[in-house]
């Protein structure tokens, strides 16, 4: 299931990301990668030493937080620290696989879902669409600045080539309380009925069968 986020960032903290980003250092984003990745993988990342970077994670992972379809959709447990990717002409991230287990220091999480925040608009660049392989064939994702996108990281997916520009992104992962992707879609469609119901006709009784369904189902199918 690939889930769109428009307006995950509100304007002023989009501003507030692009002006720490223009302010960062960024490093070789081979280092960040495992080794099959390291070898498909040309671009750039904010130093993970940077001292701005607790900021830039409260602002992006806020605008997360509060977005109700990543709340619905990735039924989040654990949330990786985001990566802070920046493509100038001629980089690109080929087709590869996102590690399955990720994390340091003693501190593992199972890498669910993956998101990508775009944090400039598509003017500014050429290429770079991100390009995720389903069964229903390739997905191409180039979004407003302020837009996300979340989806299965186990599907194959690609940065194409910048050909001109600055693509500016924040990637993150989730491991979420529900492991089977075909489950997540289940819950996320059966939650927007349940949504509408309970804004609509709280006290029908389909309302309350709806709302008992959804949330046994989270019980009974989260790893918790």
């Amino acid at each position: 299931m690939l889930l769109l986020l428009p307006a995950a960032l509100r304007a002023d903290e989009l501003a507030l990301v692009r002006a720490l980003l223009a302010a960062a250092r960024f490093v070789d984003g081979r280092l960040s990668a495992g080794a099959v990745a390291r070898r498909v993988k040309h671009n750039e990342e904010m130093d993970p030493a940077a001292q701005d970077l607790e900021r830039l994670n409260r602002v992006v992972m806020g605008g997360l937080a509060r977005h109700p379809v990543y709340r619905a959709g990735a039924l989040p447990l654990h949330v990786a620290g985001p990566l802070y990717a920046r493509y100038r002409p001629g980089m690109t991230y080929g087709d590869h696989l996102d590690d399955p287990i990720m994390g340091a220091d003693g501190v593992k999480y199972r890498s669910d879902i993956a998101l990508t925040v775009f944090l400039n608009s598509p003017d500014e660049y050429d290429g770079g669409e991100l390009v995720i392989r389903s069964a229903a064939g390739e997905q191409v994702v180039k979004l407003a600045a302020g837009d996300a996108v979340l989806y299965p990281a186990g599907n194959i997916h690609h940065v194409s080539p910048v050909t001109r520009g600055e693509r500016l992104v924040a990637v993150t992962w989730v491991q979420s309380l529900v492991r089977d992707a075909a489950r997540r879609e289940l819950l996320y469609g059966l939650n927007a009925a349940r949504e509408k119901l309970l804004r609509d006709a709280p006290e029908a009784a389909e309302t309350g069968q709806v709302n008992a369904a959804y949330l046994n189902l989270i019980r009974m199918w989260s790893d918790l």
